[in-house]
């Protein structure tokens, strides 16, 4: 049996230690990380910290060729614990730099939720995050044309 897919190798290069304060962005943190240290072909190895009103979304149905796209933002409210993010580092045709991160969170009462990361969640106390660069291939991401969503696009360097 094979299997149809894109695929590079590579080997971890630097690692980058950082601590987003409270109040600020976590997307646009990591992405302003990863653009002082001139990371775009990476991992995010670890994130944890404490949230407040995280903002996410899943896979819905949608009238595209792939028929699923990311859905409306969900919201949850007050202070939420990040028990886990991790991501891939990616950059455009470009050179801009683009992180698809996915985050695990639980509420006040351990309900857990998680999806992918988008703008507008806050750190509350800290998020706590390793990156690692990776050297040896291109961490490409592109919009694919036959499922009409931006996909995850790597190729040896």
């Amino acid at each position: 049996m094979s299997f149809d897919m894109e695929m590079a190798q590579g080997k971890l290069g630097r690692v980058i230690a950082v601590r987003l304060k409270p109040g600020t962005d976590v997307l646009l943190g990591l992405q302003e990380a990863c653009e002082r240290n001139g990371i775009n072909n990476g991992v995010i190895l670890s994130a944890i910290g404490s949230l407040q009103d995280p903002h996410f979304c899943n896979p819905v149905e949608m009238s595209t060729k792939a028929g699923y796209g990311y859905g409306e933002t969900l919201h949850l409210t007050g202070p939420i614990e990040l028990t886990n993010a991790s991501g891939i580092i990616c950059h455009d045709d470009q050179g801009n730099t683009n992180l698809h991160v996915h985050m695990t969170v639980t509420d006040r009462h351990g309900n857990a939720h998680g999806g992918h990361l988008v703008e507008g969640t806050k750190v509350l106390l800290t998020v706590d995050v390793i990156l690692a660069e990776i050297e040896g291939l291109v961490m490409g991401r592109k919009f694919d044309e036959e499922l009409e969503v931006p996909l995850f696009a790597p190729r040896q360097a």
